[in-house]
């Protein structure tokens, strides 16, 4: 006999596992997982101009070790470090949206 699965939404099972938005695990996981993912951007960006962490870095100043600790969600980064490494190393623009 088959074993029937619930299939639920993602905020739902976010929810679950981590409590409901405003509190303050759900709040650690959701800047966490912000964090991964602006590390996740800059690797995909860096990679499609065909860059290596070591000539990026050189681009903008800072070291490959940096480079890979925010693209591996190891260190946190600084505003305007994050503005040097998108204009100087990257050629973009950074734009920022605040939810309220």
């Amino acid at each position: 006999m088959k074993k029937k699965t619930k299939i639920i939404d993602f905020d739902h099972h976010l929810d679950e596992q981590y409590g409901k938005q405003g509190t303050s695990k759900r709040e650690a996981f959701e800047e966490g997982f912000e964090a991964f993912r602006l590390g996740v951007m800059l690797q995909e960006m860096r990679k499609n101009q065909g860059l290596t962490q070591e000539q990026l870095a050189k681009k903008c100043g800072t070291t490959k070790t940096y480079i890979s600790r925010i693209e591996n969600n190891v260190s946190d980064i600084r505003l305007s470090t994050l503005m040097r490494i998108i204009r100087e190393g990257l050629g973009g623009h950074l734009r920022l949206s605040v939810e309220v």
